[in-house]
């Protein structure tokens, strides 16, 4: 059985060519040719079969044969707000697993023990691609730039909010068992803080906003590790 050849197309229904980037590996990797069957995924919930009518080294034109809608695999929308660790190559894996898993948007903070305060987006784009076609999810994942962790907390979102810290003197509910007990559908958003933790005075100021405070379990976590926990955390409560 022929491997199938997925690409990522925005608004694939309405053109007719590969971007730059993926002409170029269906093209100069996979050598596809006129009258080779692919697959594309518009990063909105729809896969299309569809056939290679021109091939070039910098061009791939194709013909849709089929639409294919699909159903997203969790309820709600699960939000993941957290502080780039220093080590850039870190956060890069734990974007990659997290969009394997599925989820639906990352915004990075800026908090007071921010060890990183800058990032490449594009390059973070380019992993979320990547890993979308691997785990063949129609959906790609939003990736917000650097925020103030300030102007986060005071944006309103809709749905449960959800702050995890490691201060003992603060009251936590555990992060799975919420979710394990909620009665219907809704949409998340989790805050982790930085290798040095948030700072307890940005851990009081979010739960004055309306953020629940949470832990991730008994075990201290790693930055990556912790926002891949609750990414984790959220698809095994949340899913369809």
């Amino acid at each position: 059985m022929k491997e199938r050849r997925y690409f990522y197309v925005p608004d694939a229904a309405n053109q007719t060519e590969l971007p730059v980037e993926e002409a170029s590996h269906a093209t100069r990797v996979l050598r596809l040719q006129s009258g080779d069957e692919m697959f594309l995924m518009d990063g909105v919930g729809t896969f299309y079969r569809a056939e290679v009518t021109l091939a070039t080294p910098k061009k791939c034109l194709y013909d849709i044969k089929e639409t294919m809608p699909q159903e997203k695999g969790w309820h709600g929308k699960i939000h993941l707000a957290i502080a780039p660790t220093k080590m850039i190559d870190r956060m890069e894996w734990m974007v990659e697993k997290a969009t394997e898993v599925g989820f639906d948007e990352i915004t990075f903070l800026n908090c007071r023990f921010s060890e990183r305060k800058v990032l490449r987006i594009d390059r973070l784009e380019k992993i979320v691609v990547a890993a979308m076609k691997q785990s063949r999810k129609p959906w790609i994942p939003v990736v917000n730039p650097m925020a103030s962790f300030a102007e986060f907390v005071k944006t309103p979102r809709e749905g449960r909010k959800y702050i995890a810290h490691c201060y003992e003197e603060i009251q936590r509910k555990d992060l799975f068992d919420e979710l394990l007990s909620a009665t219907t559908p809704h949409d998340i958003t989790v805050m982790v803080g930085p290798e040095g933790d948030f700072s307890i005075d940005e851990v009081e100021f979010a739960i004055k906003h309306g953020f629940e405070s949470i832990s991730l379990g008994n075990s201290r976590l790693r930055t990556e590790t912790a926002g891949l926990s609750a990414v984790m955390m959220a698809q095994m409560t949340m899913r369809k």
